[in-house]
């Protein structure tokens, strides 16, 4: 043991002993943790990040969502077709924009096509 692992033990068991965790939250109660199995081992820490950051799955997939929509839409011919797609477009838009205000980010969609055609870019 170093010396620094001694004197971090020493301040933790002295602020035990003056009650210092005592009023702290969930104190006496079990830990609530998380089912992390179901992500690989090598993305666990990344998926923590993100979800700590406040990224959530159906963000996520949102995103994904109305970059196909987009791509479709780009290669669809019928306007018709066209215009229901674009009505679903701006549904998932109105969704995902409600999740961004709730978590107090930033909802300008350009700035998400603008990331979306660098990435599409950098993958050509």
């Amino acid at each position: 043991m170093d010396l620094f692992h001694i004197l971090s033990e020493d301040r933790i068991k002295k602020a035990y002993r003056d009650g210092e965790f005592d009023n702290l939250p969930g104190y006496g109660k079990p830990l609530e943790l998380e089912d992390l199995s179901y992500i690989p081992e090598e993305l666990r820490m990344a998926y923590k990040l993100l979800k700590n950051a406040g990224f959530t799955e159906e963000e996520n997939h949102l995103r994904q969502e109305m970059m196909t929509i987009e791509d479709l839409m780009k290669r669809c011919d019928d306007n018709i077709e066209k215009a229901e797609m674009q009505k679903k477009f701006n549904e998932k838009l109105l969704r995902f924009n409600q999740l961004m205000s709730k978590r107090r980010g930033h909802t300008n969609s350009t700035i998400f096509k603008n990331y979306q055609l660098k990435i599409q870019d950098k993958l050509k």
